[in-house]
């Protein structure tokens, strides 16, 4: 029996797959725990419409990395913190700290989960920072530390 599952089946399928099982699985175990309908003409529909949303969303996501990258690729963002007559600074920079001087300085608001340093930034200086915008878009941040 042709069957669309409604959530992840271990060894059988994942969420919104089309699968072939035995009428007795999906009776007795499928249909039971609400775990897949049967692929019927309405439901394949349903599935059909539901993935071209998903489809739809995905490249929205898609565009919106698009224009922040366009807008952040050829920024430098400017810190100022305490520093040591040597400079080193007292502490270190951190994803939070860029993020926070990002959206100040530029109005481009960027989780802080998505920044990540090659390094710790503990000394005045350039450096660079990644951010992963989306799972296909991804940007180098150039940053400037000033001693305060």
């Amino acid at each position: 029996m042709k069957v669309i599952l409604l959530g992840d089946v271990k060894n059988i399928g994942k969420k919104d797959e089309i699968i072939n099982a035995s009428d007795g699985y999906v009776k007795n175990f499928l249909f039971p725990k609400n775990l897949a309908v049967e692929a019927n003409h309405q439901n394949l529909q349903k599935l059909k419409a539901k993935q071209t949303k998903i489809k739809e969303e995905e490249q929205k996501l898609l565009d919106e990395a698009k224009e922040i990258y366009e807008k952040i690729k050829d920024i430098v963002v400017v810190i100022n913190a305490k520093s040591g007559e040597s400079g080193k600074l007292f502490g270190a920079i951190t994803n939070k700290e860029i993020s926070s001087a990002l959206n100040e300085q530029a109005n481009i608001n960027i989780d802080k989960k998505k920044i990540s340093l090659k390094r710790d930034i503990k000394a005045i200086g350039e450096f660079s920072a990644d951010i992963k915008l989306h799972s296909k878009v991804n940007v180098s941040l150039k940053i400037k530390v000033n001693s305060a």
